[in-house]
């Protein structure tokens, strides 16, 4: 198994050097390291040069994370794909434990981890609807995003067939791709922590923009027409996407956005119709 890790990044050498030391302390053998900067003005591409010069580093302006993941998957030549975020940290058993987990089930091709959680360096306790599972987990990942990229070991061969990271989703790209990995097959999921998900600081895109819903029902509107979903998963999705766009009406209508509530509202009405007809 050689396994690819790819690390976007802009402006986070500090702690892109705690992510790039958490790789090499790995149990598992990594077979490359690929950090994609999307134009750092930080000391980023000197600090790798002198303390990691194995790993490949590609600088270029990049159109956001999408476009950034997808340029060092198509760079990369394992045969496995990790990913990791820039603010995130492995745990050094993380890549071994998920290559045995997947021994246990050949049929897997995306295998994730449980996670910790830091908010401003206190560590916090996920909610009930941040659980994470193994298996068929389509209407699990419905809500929110049920997967961390960080978390993730993905077989090239199932990026071939689902397609890359959507570049036109500023945020939410990584619920599209679990969406369209995990109407198809089941996922493998190891029980014990394997990452630390860092949060808080102010440059997360969650931080910056509002509404991140509109972006999950772009997702949702993508997967319900895709023609992939059996029936009683399209009527899931479909019940998903009515309920975000009128939570998204609401809000609008709440600020006197009215153009864009109403828009919302005929979402719904256009979705809604649709059950019927499944």
């Amino acid at each position: 198994m050689k396994i690819s890790v790819i690390i976007p990044t802009l402006n986070r050498c500090k702690v892109l050097k705690r992510a790039l030391l958490s790789i090499y302390a790995q149990t598992h053998p990594v077979h490359e390291v690929i950090v994609i900067d999307g134009g750092s003005t930080d000391g980023t591409q000197e600090m790798i040069s002198d303390q990691f010069p194995e790993c490949r580093y590609t600088s270029e302006e990049t159109k956001g994370v999408s476009h950034a993941r997808n340029i060092g998957i198509l760079q990369s030549s394992g045969d496995w794909i990790a990913l990791l975020d820039s603010d995130d940290e492995w745990l050094p058993s993380k890549l071994t434990m998920q290559v045995e987990e997947l021994a246990t089930q050949p049929e897997c091709r995306l295998c994730h981890t449980e996670e910790i959680w830091i908010r401003n360096g206190v560590r916090v306790n996920q909610m009930k609807k941040h659980a994470k599972s193994g298996g068929w987990i389509f209407r699990k990942c419905l809500p929110l995003c049920a997967i961390s990229p960080s978390a993730t070991l993905l077989k090239r061969s199932l990026l071939d067939e689902v397609g890359l990271f959507d570049e036109e989703m500023i945020v939410c790209e990584d619920y599209d791709l679990w969406l369209r990995i995990c109407s198809r097959e089941p996922v493998a999921y190891v029980e014990q922590p394997q990452i630390i998900k860092y949060g808080g600081h102010e440059d997360q895109l969650s931080h910056q923009l509002w509404g991140m819903d509109r972006f999950r029902i772009r997702a949702l509107e993508k997967i319900i027409n895709s023609g992939q979903l059996k029936d009683d998963d399209k009527q899931a999705a479909i019940k998903t996407l009515t309920k975000k766009a009128r939570i998204m009406a609401n809000g609008a209508e709440k600020r006197g956005k009215y153009e864009r509530a109403a828009l919302y509202r005929e979402l719904m009405k256009q979705y809604e119709s649709m059950v019927s007809s499944i």
